[in-house]
This record gives C-alpha cells, sequence and structure tokens, in this order.
C-alpha cells in the first residue's frame, strides 16, 4: 500500500448502527441499521447497511476502519452550547442565592476579575473546556473575561482539546467595580488584537465573537465600535438581552434616547444575522419583530432563568415566531455544563409556562424531542453554523457522539419492554457523561477518556 493510500485508509472512519438527528421537518429522526462514512472532517455517505461490502469498494477503506455498533449503542449529532461564561465554571453550583444584578456585584465581578492572573486563568480554563467537552458539549459559544491574554490561553486550551467553539473576550467600560473595568479605547484595541490572533491561527474550529457583555456595561461608542468590528470581518456577536425586570429598568434609566433595550444594540450595529442574544424574557412585541427582521439568534437558558429567579422564557412562542432558538447552559447563572440539563430544563420551564400563563389555551409545551433538536440542529442555526454542523447530512462535517445505553456504571436501567425510542427518551431524561462514550468533532475523536468502545468488524 502507498503512503498516499495508506493515509485515505486511516482518514476514514465507518460506523454501522443506530443513527438518530433532527431535520427541519421532523424533530427527532431515528435511523435504523444504517452506514455512515466520514473521511477527514466530513460526512461522505449515509447508506443501508447492507450496503457496506459495495461502499467499502466503491471508497477504498479498510474493513479495520469499520466500526459495528451494538443495540445498546446510538450515534447523535454533538450538542451545541449556545450560551457560556468559561470563566464562570469555577464557581458553578454555588452562589445562586441573588437575583441578576447583585448576583454579578458580589460574585461574578470578582471572580472574572481574578482571571487577570493567566496561571490561574489556564488551571480554570483547563478544567471548564475538560468537563464541557466530557458532557457532549461539540460546539460551545463561550464568554471569556475582559483579559486578552486569558482569553486567547482560553482558545488555546479548546484548540488542544479539539473542540469547535466561538469565543469572546469580554467588554465593559462604565458601571462596573474599578478592579474590573476597561477603558474605551484599550477595550477596542485589546478586542482588535484578540481577533487578528484567532483568525491569524486559522484554525477552522475557533471562530472570534465580538463580545459586549451587556448595554449596561458598555458605552454606546464601545458597542458602536464593536459593531463595525463584526462588519469588517463578518464575525457573530453576542450579548445579553431583556434578562431580568431589574436589568431593563436599568437600562432605560442609562439608555433614555432609545425605543427598547433591543434598539440599544441595534443602533449600535449590534443586531444582525451573526448576533446571539442570550435570555430574551422580556421583550416588547415590536422588539420581538427586530429580532426576527435582523435574523438574530435567542439562546434559551432555562436553568440561568429560574436558579437566579430572573423569569420564565415562553420558547414556543420564539418557535411560532420563527426566531432562531438554540439552548445554552449559561454557566454559572445555570448551575449545570451539561446540555442535558438545558434539555431537561428547557421542558420544565415550558411546562410552567403553558399552566401558569396559557391556562385553558390550546397550548403546546416543548416535549423531549423538539428539545433534542434544539440542542443540536437549532444551536447549529443560531450560531450560523447550521451549513457544517448540527444534523448527519452527507456534505457536513462530522460532529458526534456515541452513545451507550448501558454503559458501565450508567445512571439508568432500560428493560425489554423499552422500544429504541423509549431508551433515547431515557437518555434524554436521565442520562450524563457516563452513557457519552466517545465524542467526534470535524471528524476527529477528541474523547478525553480515549477507550475503545466498540467492536471492530
Amino acid at each position: 500500500m502507498s503512503d498516499e493510500t495508506e493515509f485515505e485508509s486511516t482518514n476514514f472512519k465507518v460506523f454501522v448502527g443506530t443513527l438518530v438527528h433532527s431535520t427541519w421537518d421532523i424533530p427527532m429522526v431515528i435511523l435504523k441499521n444504517k452506514v455512515i462514512g466520514i473521511k477527514g472532517r466530513k460526512i461522505v455517505f449515509i447508506e443501508e447497511a447492507v450496503k457496506l461490502d459495495e461502499l467499502q469498494s466503491l471508497w477504498k477503506f479498510s474493513i479495520n476502519n469499520v466500526c459495528l455498533l451494538s443495540d445498546s449503542q446510538f450515534l447523535m449529532p454533538g450538542l451545541v452550547d449556545t450560551h457560556i461564561h468559561a470563566s464562570q465554571y469555577v464557581y458553578t453550583g454555588t452562589a445562586l442565592d441573588l437575583g441578576l444584578l447583585e448576583w454579578l456585584e458580589k460574585y461574578t465581578f470578582p471572580i472574572e476579575s481574578t482571571f487577570k492572573d493567566l496561571k490561574f486563568a489556564e488551571h480554570a480554563y483547563t478544567k471548564a473546556v475538560h468537563r464541557v467537552v466530557k458532557s457532549g458539549t461539540t460546539t460551545a459559544c463561550y464568554f471569556a473575561t475582559i483579559h486578552l491574554q486569558g482569553t486567547i490561553k482560553l482558545c488555546q486550551i479548546i484548540s488542544d482539546v479539539g473542540q469547535r467553539a466561538l469565543v469572546g473576550k469580554v467588554n465593559m467600560d462604565c458601571n462596573s467595580p474599578d478592579f474590573y473595568q476597561e477603558d474605551s479605547t484599550d477595550s477596542i484595541q485589546d478586542t482588535e488584537r484578540f481577533v487578528e490572533t484567532l483568525l491569524n491561527q486559522g484554525n477552522a474550529n475557533l471562530i472570534p465573537v465580538l463580545t459586549p457583555r451587556f448595554a449596561l456595561t458598555c458605552t454606546p461608542k464601545l458597542m458602536s465600535a464593536l459593531g463595525e468590528i463584526a462588519a469588517s470581518h463578518n464575525l457573530p456577536i453576542q450579548s445579553h438581552l431583556g434578562e431580568s425586570k431589574g436589568e431593563l429598568d436599568a437600562v432605560r434609566s442609562m439608555h433614555p434616547g432609545y425605543d427598547s433595550y433591543s434598539d440599544v444594540y441595534d443602533k449600535c450595529g449590534l443586531l444582525t444575522s451573526r448576533t446571539i442574544m442570550a435570555h430574551c424574557i422580556y421583550l416588547t412585541e415590536d422588539e420581538l419583530n427586530l429580532l426576527k427582521t435582523r435574523g438574530v439568534g435567542v439562546s434559551h437558558c432555562p436553568n440561568s432563568n429560574t436558579s437566579i429567579r430572573s423569569g420564565l422564557m415562553d420558547a414556543r412562542d420564539m418557535l411560532d415566531r420563527g426566531i432562531k432558538l438554540g439552548l445554552g447552559t449559561d454557566v454559572s447563572g445555570g448551575y449545570h455544563p451539561s446540555m442535558l440539563d438545558a434539555m431537561r430544563q428547557a421542558i420544565q420551564v415550558s411546562n410552567i409556562v403553558s399552566f401558569e400563563h396559557h391556562e385553558g389555551e390550546n397550548y403546546k409545551p416543548l416535549d423531549y424531542r423538539e428539545v433534542f433538536r434544539l440542542a443540536t440542529l437549532g444551536g447549529s442555526q443560531v450560531l450560523n453554523l447550521e451549513d457544517k454542523i448540527g444534523n448527519f447530512e452527507v456534505g457536513k462535517e462530522f460532529d458526534a457522539l456515541l452513545v451507550n445505553f448501558e454503559a458501565l456504571d450508567s445512571p439508568f436501567d432500560v428493560f425489554e419492554r423499552d422500544t429504541l425510542e423509549d431508551k433515547i427518551q431515557k437518555f434524554i431524561f436521565l442520562g450524563d457523561d457516563r452513557n457519552i462514550e466517545e465524542v467526534y468533532v470535524a471528524g476527529k475523536n477528541i474523547t478525553c477518556n480515549n477507550k475503545l468502545h466498540c467492536k471492530l468488524h
């Protein structure tokens, strides 16, 4: 075998078994007895399993590259976290006794300020990224902190692990403590340096995202400059919008010349088809129409919204309006770094909305199939990556999880009476990282515990 042929062979991965993914028409599609082929980063075929020999002859891959999934295993698209603060991972699961604005002042700003220490930043970010990947998140949209070098360090760690990510250097030039606030000019210059640094690295899995924290901690001058940087490089933008009632009152007071909270961002050039806005609980009809018109994506963070008592976002209404919608963990306002938790919390919040705000109406709460789509294909659309990831289609990149219902020490049990869909539903409601045996990004196995969990054909 020539060196070139040997490379082609080892660059091929083939799985035979059950695939579970979403389409825009059907929230959960279960495909049994399929064979999926991955060459390099991309999916090159999805066929019936009986065609394996024919495909091997056509594509010239080695039988050693074929993985036969057991009856207890399936492949699904990687999970997409559309809103997570990597720097807040250090206090996840604590500090949940205050509402948003007080929570930021007492806990968030002091802790984020410590990321000026590069050694501490490296330690914390390493733990955060490994935990998030272990939990099955193949793509994350991260907030870092205001510190340029710390944010670059986060990108290095993500790159070393192999995760796909959008990463933002946070911007804050007003209404922040003296120990955690930037000068406007310095903030803009550091952001430009960060964008340049990341783009020059040429890592296809890493995208810089412009990150004004929110309209309370950024002047219009700074936000407008960030909008211009985003436009000049065609980059995404992320921030927070309409998270709490106290926040809304403060924005009205700080920005009296604007029609609404959303209008502040819009006038600064920050509402585009590549914008991701987290929360969006308290929006007027005009604001919702503006988001739809601009093509803004919304990150629904149900754990955070209930944990720090911000409110209940109506995900069904967002979907009915045709607004792009995905899920976020919002660590550490949300106390769990797993997107499985975000899926469960989204169902619970939707159930609460249904009986608190729509009693007697024909209102359909989200179900497990719909949150599965929000956590995969929906999230990819919010991050403007739906042409690249989100489900299993020929030509897309292979971001996937190998899940086992009966993994060692699985947190749930299956029974003979359970259908395949029952088992998938149990994984969504009861499963955790113990069921996630392998994690793939762009065709590469990035599993932290890199064991072989399938039988080779």
